[in-house]
Parts: C-alpha cells; sequence; structure tokens
C-alpha cells in the first residue's frame, strides 16, 4: 500500500472502521448491508480496481473509496446482492485503471459494512468469497464491468500439504511475536484452521509482500505451490524482523550504556564538587573543545585518550601537568578553521601597485600564481569529473615562492601585500641563525619543558589553518650536531608531503597543504639544492635612480613624516634634494639606507620648528649638505680621482647585497719577473690575473708595449678593499685592462666599466649577474659598459631606463676591450 490521499481505495483496520462507525452514533447494524457468504455469480459484475492492494477469498478488509466512480459502484451495488469484482491494478500509482491495466484474477466479495466519512470518502468493510477470472469487459462508464466466471483452487489433502501447514502455523506464530500489531485472535484461529487456503489467504494478508508477489499467491492454481511460496516469505520476512530486533537491541544496550556512564561520571562530578575538586571541570572544557575543534580521525582519538588520562591523574602527579600543556596546544590549533579566499585578480593587482613602486615582471608572476589558484578554485568540480588523478602524486595547489635579492628591495613586504590581496592571514618567521631542527619539527614529549616547533607555533598564534607564512632568510640557516632544520624544511616546503606534517611534540598529523609559503633570501648559492629545487626563484635586482626617487616621494617621504610627527605642510622634498640623497649618500641595492637619509632630514627639521626657529622647511639640493653633513659617497667623484692615473681599471661585481663596483690597480718596479697580487683573491681570481698577464706579455708588440718589459720590472696587483674576500671569473677582463693601462702608460677611461671572464687567447665569455652590474655601474656615474656579446640578451633585463641611459659595448676579444676602455687596440 502506498500513501497516496487520492488513491481509490485503501485497507484499513476492520477493529478502527467499527470504531469509527460507533463514534458516529449509528450501530454497525444500521449501516450492515448484508452477511452472506455465499453468492449467485450475476451476468454482469462490477468491477472495482484496487491499487496497491490485494483482497483474498475468505479474508475481511476494510476499504476507503474516494473516487467519484467507486463512490458511485458502491451506491447502486448497496441496495441490491452487495456483491462486486476486487482486481488490483499493475500501476498502484495510475489513478483511474482502465480494463487493460487491471490484473484478470481476482475475488468476488461482498460489502458487510459502509460509513460516509465527512470528507466524503466511504469506508467498507468488504469480506472475500471466491476466486473469480474476468472473461470479457463489458462496460466502463460509469464504472467497470464485467462478465466473470468462478476460477477455484485445487486444494490437495496430502501428508506434504499438512507438514506445509503446520510449518506455516509455527512460523505464522514466530512472525506475531515480531510484529505486535497482529491480532491474537487470528493466530488463534490459524492454529484452529483446517482450510489450507483458508489460512494461506488468512496469513497472506498480514504479511509485507510485493504486490506482484501477492498476486502471484492469489492465481496460483496449485495448493501444494501456493503453499511453498508463502512458506519461503515468511522466512524472509522473520529473518528480516529477526534482524532488525537484533539491531534495535543492541541499539538500546548501547543507549543503555551511554546512560549508565553519564549517570555514573555526573554522580563523579557531584562527590568531587563536594570535595572542592576544579579538576572535573577543566577535564570537561577541554572534551567540549574537542568536539569543537572538529579534528581529523587521528588527533581526535589522541586527544580523547589523553583527556581519559588527564580525568584519572591526581592534580599532583608529576604527569598531569604535561599532559595539560599537550591538551592546550591540540585544542588551541585551528584544525578547522580557514579565512576565505578573496582571488580577485583586479584587487590583486590595485594592492600591489598600490604597496609597490615598479617590479613589474614580479608583480605579473604573483598575479598569474593568484590567477591559477582563483582558476583551481572555481574549476574544482569540472576538472575532478574530468579529468584521471594521479595515484601516486597528490594535486598541488601551486608552487612555493622564493623571493631572492639584496636587502631593502622589498621582498617581506611584498609577501605582506599578496596576503592582504587574497585576504589572507599574514605572519613572518625569521629563519636566519636557527641551527636546531627542533626548531621545525618540534622537540618530543619526553623532555621536560618540550614546546612544537616554529611551524605549530606560528599556526597557534595565527589562528587560522591557510595563513601566508613569510619565512625569511632561508638562506642563513645553520647546520650543527643539533641537526640541519633546513632538511626538516624539505617536508613542510613540498606540495606532494606537507599534507600530512607530523610535528614531534604532537605527533599527530596536521595538514600544512592550505598553507601559502613565501620564503626570501639574499643569495641563492648557500640554499641547500634539495631545498632550493622545491621553490620557484623569483629573482628582485636592486632599483633604478629613477624608481628610488618615485619611492621616496610616493612611500618613505610620507612615512617619515608620520612617524617623526610632522605636518606635510612643514617639510618638503624636491625633486633635485631626492636626487641629491640617493647619489652623495646613499649607494645601495635596495631604499632602507635612503629611508635612513631622510628620515635624519627629516629630524633636523622637527628640531629646528619644534624649537620655534623655523615655522616650514623646503629640502632642496642646495641644503641638503647643510642637514645631513658633508657627502659621504660623491657621485661620479670617485671615479674621476681613482682613474686620473695609468694601471688602474673600473670593473663591476655581483655580492648578495647587489652589485657593486670595484677597481683593479696594477703598479710596476724594477725587478726581474715579479708578480704579486693583493686584497684577498680567491683562486679563480688569481688564475684571471695569470692568464691577464700571459695575454699581456704574447701581445706586448701589438699593444705598443716593450717586449722586454718583465725581464727588469716586477708587476704588483691590488683590489681595494682587503678586507673583503673576492673571487670569481668576470674581473679578467678588468685586470687585463689595468694591466695594459700601466704598460701603456695611458689611463683608462673614467666614464667606463667592464665585466667578462678571459682565455689565453684573448676571448672575452659570458658571465652572470648583468643586470645587478649594470645598476652598479649607474649608480656610480659610469655611462659606458663593457660586457660580453655572449651577454647581450641580458640587457633585456636592465631596465629600459638604464638602458637609455648607458652605453653598452659588446666584447669578442680583449682588443675590443682595450679599444673601448683606453682607445688601445
Amino acid at each position: 500500500m502506498t500513501n497516496n490521499t487520492e488513491r481509490e481505495e485503501q485497507a484499513l483496520n476492520a477493529d478502527e472502521l467499527l470504531e469509527t462507525i460507533e463514534d458516529e452514533g449509528l450501530p454497525p447494524d444500521a449501516n450492515e448491508v448484508g452477511d452472506d457468504d455465499t453468492a449467485t455469480l450475476p451476468e454482469e459484475l462490477p468491477i472495482l480496481p484496487l491499487r496497491g492492494l490485494v483482497v483474498y477469498p475468505q479474508t475481511a478488509i476494510p476499504l476507503t473509496v474516494g473516487q467519484p466512480r467507486s463512490i458511485k459502484l458502491v451506491d447502486d451495488i448497496a441496495g441490491g446482492e452487495r456483491l462486486v469484482g476486487l482486481v488490483t491494478a499493475y500501476d498502484p500509482e495510475q489513478e483511474t485503471p482502465g480494463p487493460d491495466d487491471v490484473y484478470r484474477v481476482g475475488t468476488l466479495a461482498t460489502i458487510h459494512r459502509l460509513f460516509r466519512a465527512p470528507d466524503g470518502t466511504l469506508r467498507l468493510l468488504v469480506q472475500g468469497i471466491s476466486r473469480i477470472r474476468i472473461d470479457e469487459f463489458i462496460g466502463e462508464e460509469p464504472y467497470l464491468t464485467a462478465r466473470v466466471s468462478e476460477h477455484p483452487e485445487d486444494v490437495e489433502e496430502t501428508l506434504e500439504v499438512e507438514a506445509m501447514v503446520r510449518h506455516i502455523v509455527e512460523q505464522f506464530t514466530q512472525l506475531a511475536e515480531l510484529v505486535p500489531n497482529i491480532p491474537s485472535e487470528l493466530v488463534t484461529s490459524a492454529i484452529n484452521t483446517d482450510d489450507p487456503l483458508q489460512l494461506a489467504y488468512a496469513v497472506s494478508t498480514y504479511v509485507r509482500i510485493e504486490l506482484e508477489q501477492a498476486q502471484d499467491l492469489l492465481e496460483e492454481q496449485n495448493t501444494t505451490v501456493k503453499l511453498q511460496r508463502l512458506t519461503e516469505l515468511l522466512s524472509k520476512e522473520i529473518e528480516v524482523l529477526e534482524l532488525g530486533r537484533k539491531i534495535q537491541s543492541e541499539a538500546q544496550s548501547e543507549m543503555e550504556k551511554t546512560q549508565r556512564e553519564y549517570y555514573l561520571r555526573e554522580q563523579m562530578k557531584a562527590i568531587q564538587r563536594e570535595l572542592g575538586d576544579d579538576d572535573v571541570q577543566e577535564v570537561e572544557t577541554f572534551r567540549r573543545k574537542i568536539d569543537e575543534s572538529n579534528m581529523p580521525e587521528e588527533a581526535d582519538k589522541e586527544a580523547r585518550r589523553e583527556v581519559d588520562r588527564l580525568a584519572k591523574l591526581s592534580p599532583m602527579a608529576a604527569e598531569y601537568g604535561v599532559i595539560r600543556t599537550y591538551l592546550d596546544w591540540l585544542t588551541d590549533l585551528p584544525w578547522d578553521i580557514r579565512t576565505e579566499d578573496a582571488l580577485d585578480i583586479v584587487n590583486a593587482r590595485a594592492v600591489l601597485e598600490e604597496d609597490h613602486y615598479g617590479l613589474e615582471d614580479i608583480k605579473d608572476r604573483i598575479l598569474e600564481f593568484l590567477a591559477v589558484r582563483k582558476l583551481r578554485a572555481e574549476r574544482a568540480e569540472e576538472f575532478a569529473e574530468g579529468t584521471s588523478h594521479d595515484m601516486i602524486r597528490r594535486e598541488r595547489e601551486g608552487a612555493i615562492l622564493c623571493f631572492i635579492g639584496p636587502p631593502g628591495v622589498g621582498k617581506t613586504s611584498l609577501g605582506a601585500s599578496i596576503a592582504r590581496a587574497m585576504g589572507r592571514k599574514f605572519i613572518r618567521m625569521s629563519l636566519g641563525g636557527v641551527r636546531d631542527e627542533s626548531e621545525i619539527r618540534g622537540f618530543r614529549r619526553t623532555y621536560i619543558g618540550a614546546l612544537p616547533g616554529r611551524i605549530i607555533q606560528t599556526l597557534r598564534r595565527v589562528g587560522t589553518r591557510n595563513p601566508l607564512i613569510m619565512l625569511d632568510e632561508v638562506d642563513k640557516l645553520g647546520r650543527d650536531f643539533r641537526g640541519d632544520p633546513a632538511s626538516a624544511l624539505l617536508e613542510v616546503l613540498d606540495p606532494e608531503q606537507n599534507f600530512e606534517f607530523r610535528d614531534h611534540y604532537l605527533d599527530v598529523a596536521f595538514d600544512l597543504s592550505d598553507v601559502l609559503f613565501i620564503t626570501t633570501a639574499n643569495e641563492l648559492d648557500t640554499i641547500p639544492p634539495p631545498l632550493r629545487d622545491r621553490m620557484e626563484i623569483i629573482r628582485l635586482s636592486g632599483y633604478t635612480e629613477q624608481e628610488k626617487a618615485a619611492i621616496a616621494r610616493q612611500y618613505l617621504v610620507p612615512r617619515q613624516i608620520r612617524e617623526n610627527g610632522l605636518r606635510p605642510e612643514e617639510i618638503n622634498f624636491t625633486e633635485g634634494a631626492i636626487l641629491s640623497i640617493i647619489r652623495d649618500y646613499t649607494r645601495e641595492a635596495g631604499v632602507r639606507t635612503l629611508e635612513r637619509e631622510i628620515g635624519r632630514a627629516a629630524r633636523k627639521v622637527v628640531t629646528k620648528i619644534a624649537s620655534s626657529e623655523v615655522d616650514s622647511v623646503a629640502v632642496s639640493e642646495d641644503n641638503v649638505r647643510d642637514l645631513l653633513g658633508k657627502p659621504r659617497i660623491g657621485y661620479r667623484t670617485e671615479l674621476e680621482d681613482r682613474t686620473d692615473q695609468p694601471g688602474v681599471a673600473t670593473g663591476v661585481a655581483w655580492t648578495p647585497v647587489g652589485g657593486d663596483v670595484l677597481f683593479v690597480e696594477a703598479s710596476r718596479m724594477t725587478g726581474g719577473k715579479g708578480f704579486q697580487y693583493t686584497g684577498q683573491l680567491g683562486d679563480v681570481m688569481q688564475e684571471s690575473a695569470k692568464l691577464a698577464l700571459s695575454y699581456i706579455r704574447k701581445h706586448a708588440e701589438t699593444l705598443k708595449i716593450d717586449p722586454t718589459f718583465y725581464e727588469n720590472n716586477d708587476i704588483h696587483l691590488h683590489v681595494p678593499s682587503g678586507a673583503v674576500p673576492k673571487d670569481g671569473p668576470s674581473a679578467g677582463v678588468t685586470i687585463a685592462v689595468a694591466l695594459a693601462s700601466l704598460l701603456t702608460d695611458k689611463p683608462t677611461r673614467n666614464n667606463v666599466a667592464m665585466t667578462g671572464e678571459i682565455t689565453l687567447q684573448g676571448k672575452v665569455l659570458p658571465v652572470g649577474g648583468i643586470k645587478e652590474k649594470a645598476l652598479a655601474a649607474h649608480r656610480f656615474g659610469v655611462d659606458t659598459f663593457i660586457l660580453p656579446r655572449r651577454n647581450e640578451a641580458d640587457l633585456e633585463d636592465i631596465p629600459a631606463e638604464i638602458r637609455d641611459a648607458m652605453n653598452f659595448v659588446l666584447a669578442d676579444t680583449l682588443d675590443d676591450v682595450f679599444t673601448a676602455a683606453i682607445g688601445q687596440k
């Protein structure tokens, strides 16, 4: 049966029908229309289709009739012989079954009782009489009518039938114990019946059977087969009911156990409250925090195990504090707390432009990084359905970015801008000088005072599982007998491993795959290769003069005005003043020293305003010296002073803090075949000096040098800043030019700087760091830069303003270098 309220008929409980009639004040006999169980088949029999129900002979079934044609049928037969044919429809959902929609075998029934409900429906109690077969439908309006014939069953009286009857009685008795709503009178009647068919139909009425199976039982001609099918159905139903009772019993037992434990626990709480113990409240607080934290299964299991241990310990026990601290850490971690990513590329671009000037290539790469994350998030379901997953490697969320560049170029502030653009929390963790692996992975709980590593501490402090963590100075990690923290970072920074990061203190997995790690470093060479391999390197070179001036105007000057308590109208830096500070007081790749000098000038103005000497000051190129003192650097001054004599050449070098200019000095004195070099030169640079001297000696005549100069002279080569170690092959051309200048007695041009490796044949080979070296040369006031021709492609990395301001000479051989540097060939 279904629950469709518009069904033509619906089975009701017979007792319920009688109670309804009595409640209406009508005795059953007042609406009784007959009691005979025997009847003669009329020539035309009204047919009442049943939906979702089969009525058997020799059974009484309550029905509800609701459709107009069915009500019309009942009204027509109520005053006559009360006979009706009950047949079942194929589809229980069909509202008005027709002749082709019903089974041909049904039951002849008589209406015993009738009740008209206030809602307009009729409630009937029908009594099945015998099985019939529809021979032909002869009418469809106002209701179905048909010619029918009796279709009696074959009843065998065999021992097998008797055995099956007894077995069905036993099964039905067992079923009645499992189903409370089976009337006890029916069970008694089944036990006492001698008719196999009556037993089969009575039991089938109260057993849950599929519609097709119920119809098959009705249509089955052989009584033995009918009883066999019923036995199978009863066995299955009893098995299902027994299993359901078992499940219910187990659930009830578990519920009783839980209630018992709860009752005992509440009693313990009451007793401990009476004794003045606060530990119970602390334990319950931990239990509540564990429930609310939504930990993974492993962490949840470990936390509950530790809480149970804590509940059994006395607060005076030594281990009590250890477990309590561990639970504090475990429950305070952001297991399921995250911020929503704001992957708006337009907003991210605006934030980067607002926070940083220039660095266009870097900004483009950051926007690409964010755009990839945005599309992956938007198309996650599409990718999940349309692609095959790698069974070994996890889906990675993106690369680990590593910003490499000199100090003061904005590496850390770039990370903060990315976090602001994404709407994530930002936190910085400095790794400079970290030497202990436990700083990353934590200390095991067996040690007194043990704590988690800095990664877990950072996550607890920031309060979300997907922050942006800036690992600063990753190139300055140390290592000693306590371990190698760089190796511990391998797991942290590997997107395929960090989803199950295990801190030694927690000893449970924490998923770091949602964390966005960005690292910074000044130089790449000191980062271990395995760690370097897990990161995407993004290089930040130094700023040009124009970029520094713009940064000073937009960021540094307003910040120093605020920090020194000035109003914007009280101090003004002119373009000339800013350029003078950049050229005469700073010589750096970044802008930190520039900001300090601007701040120093601002403090001088603050002093004058505070002492009422002036109301405002305009800092110009003319009065910068009054505020900052004598220039410490001197734009082009050093070049002119150092290269005004033969034997001095200007070279450029790459350093971790950006490019730098170095001078190579050569001198000769009376002696014989002596050649020495000073200035803490490394092995490679010493070899470059020997190569340069050998080339000069071999080509002395071509260079118009006395071929016997080496017989009567000693050569001394020196690279100033002797306290600073120097090495590398890129100073080869500079050394050769210094020697050529010395021996030809011609000074080098003071506007020229150079770089390049040399060979014995005088070839100029490519070197690295061209961009940094060109920026350093420009800072010194150099306007001609000599570099190997094979480095021509590197010129594209140099800012356009530097390319426009400088003349780049591409050299294939030392002859090209000599021509450009000293006018000698």
